[in-house]
C-alpha cells in the first residue's frame, strides 16, 4: 500500500452511488478499505464483472447478512478495530440493526462514523426516497444548469452523488480522522447530498446576491450565455470547448478566429450576445476539431477538443500525466490528487463477494481462531 493514508483502517458497509465513490477515492489514498457485502448479489443497477466497478476497487470483502444477530456481532468486532466506516442507508436503518453510531462507538469510542444520505440524518424528506437528479433540483444546481429557453440538463450524476455526496464524505472523513489523533474521539459525519451539492454552488449564490448573477438558465458567464464560455460544432460534427473569459485571452481567440473586433460587439455587451455567438459559430464550422486543435490547443485562448469517454485516455496530454491507468484490462482514470512523496495508487481491483476477506482480517489483528469463526458464519466466500 502507498498513499496518505496507509495504515487507516475503514470498514464500509456496501451501498450504490456516493458510498463507493467516497471508499475508492480513500483506498486510491492507501487506505485499508474492508467493504461489509450482502450475501447475495443487489437488484441495483446492472450485473457487471467486478473488473468494471470503478469505483468498487482497491477494498476487500466479507460477506455478511445483516438481519442475522451473529452478523451484526461480527460488524461490530470489526468497527473496534477500525479507524473509521461509513454507511449509506436512510436514517434509523443501522440504529434498527444494531450498528448505529452509539452502539459502534460504544465499542471504540475513537471510531469516526461517516454517514451518506441524500436529504440528511433530519427535516421533513429524510426517509423519503431520492436520487442524484433530486438533491441537486432542491439545491438550486439543477436549475442553473441548461441553455435559454430549454429544460434544466441533468450533469450525469456527478454534482450530487460524486461531488456533493462521496467527495464531501470522503473529506468529512478525513477531518475527523484528523481530529481524532488530538483528541482521542470520534464523532458522526452526517454527510447529505443535498448540503453537498448546494455547497458546491456556493459562488452563485454569492454572485447573484451581488447582482451579478442572473437566476435564470444560459444568461450568464459560466452558463452557456456568454459566446467566450461555450460549446461549438466544428465543420466534421465534433465539439471545441472554449473559456476566454480573461480580456487577453479574448483578444488572442478572435485573433485565431480570425475575427476584427471592429466588426463585432465588445467582450461584454450582454444584449448583443447572440450576435457574437453566431459570428463564433459561423467560424468554428470551418475547420474540423482536429484543425482547430492544432491552431489553439497550448495557447491562452483557453481552448480544448470535447473529447468522448473513448477518445479523452488517449489525448497525448493525458498519456502524458498518466491521467488514465489499466486495472485488469479496464482503463480508468488514476487515482487524484497527486502527492509528492506518498503517492496514491490502484492497490487492486473491485473484489467478488468476500475475496480477499481473510487475508484482511488478519491484517487487521484478528487470529486464526476468529477468522475462522468468520467463515463459520459465511463471512468469507473464498478459499484463502
Amino acid at each position: 500500500m502507498s498513499g496518505p493514508l496507509t495504515g487507516v483502517k475503514v470498514l464500509e458497509i456496501a451501498g450504490i452511488g456516493p458510498g463507493p465513490f467516497c471508499g475508492m477515492l480513500l483506498a486510491d489514498m492507501g487506505a485499508d478499505v474492508l467493504r461489509v457485502d450482502r450475501l447475495q448479489a443487489s437488484d441495483l443497477g446492472l450485473p457487471m464483472e467486478p473488473k468494471f466497478e470503478i469505483t468498487s476497487r482497491g477494498r476487500r470483502s466479507i460477506a455478511l447478512d445483516l438481519k442475522r444477530p451473529e452478523s451484526i456481532q461480527t460488524v461490530l468486532a470489526l468497527a473496534a478495530r477500525a479507524d473509521a466506516l461509513f454507511e449509506g442507508f436512510r436514517p434509523g436503518v443501522t440504529e434498527r440493526l444494531g450498528l448505529g453510531p452509539d452502539a459502534c462507538l460504544a465499542r471504540n469510542p475513537r471510531l469516526v462514523y461517516g454517514r451518506i444520505t441524500g436529504w440528511g440524518q433530519d427535516g421533513p424528506l429524510a426517509q423519503a426516497a431520492g436520487h442524484d437528479i433530486n438533491y441537486i433540483a432542491l439545491s438550486g444546481a439543477l436549475h442553473a444548469i441548461g441553455r435559454k429557453g430549454e429544460a434544466p440538463v441533468p450533469p450525469l450524476n456527478l454534482v450530487g452523488d460524486y461531488g456533493g455526496g462521496g467527495m464531501y464524505l470522503a473529506f468529512g472523513i478525513a477531518c475527523a480522522l484528523y481530529e481524532a489523533r488530538a483528541s482521542g474521539k470520534g464523532q458522526v459525519i452526517d454527510a447529505a447530498m443535498s448540503d453537498g451539492a448546494a455547497s458546491l454552488m456556493g459562488i452563485f449564490y454569492g454572485r447573484m446576491a451581488a447582482g451579478i448573477w442572473r437566476d435564470q438558465r444560459g444568461v450568464n458567464v459560466l452558463d452557456t450565455g456568454a459566446p467566450w464560455y461555450n460549446v461549438y460544432e466544428t465543420a466534421d460534427g465534433k465539439h471545441v470547448a472554449i473559456g476566454s473569459i480573461e480580456g487577453r485571452f479574448y483578444a488572442e481567440l478572435l485573433e485565431r478566429l480570425s475575427l476584427d473586433p471592429k466588426t463585432l460587439p465588445g467582450q461584454h455587451e450582454r444584449e448583443r450576445w447572440p450576435e457574437l455567438c453566431a459570428a463564433f459559430s459561423a467560424a468554428f464550422k470551418s475547420k474540423t476539431r482536429d484543425e482547430w486543435c492544432r491552431k489553439m490547443e497550448g495557447t491562452d485562448v483557453c481552448f480544448a477538443p470535447v473529447l468522448s469517454l473513448a477518445e479523452a485516455p488517449r489525448h497525448a496530454h493525458n498519456r502524458a500525466r498518466g491521467a488514465f491507468v489499466d486495472i485488469n484490462g479496464v482503463t480508468q482514470p488514476a487515482p487524484a490528487p497527486r502527492y509528492s512523496r506518498t503517492p496514491g495508487a490502484v492497490a487492486r481491483g473491485a473484489p467478488r463477494r468476500g475475496e480477499g476477506g481473510a487475508q484482511a482480517l488478519a491484517d487487521w489483528g484478528f487470529d486464526k481462531a476468529e477468522i475462522e469463526g468468520f467463515r463459520a458464519r459465511g463471512a468469507l466466500l473464498d478459499a484463502a
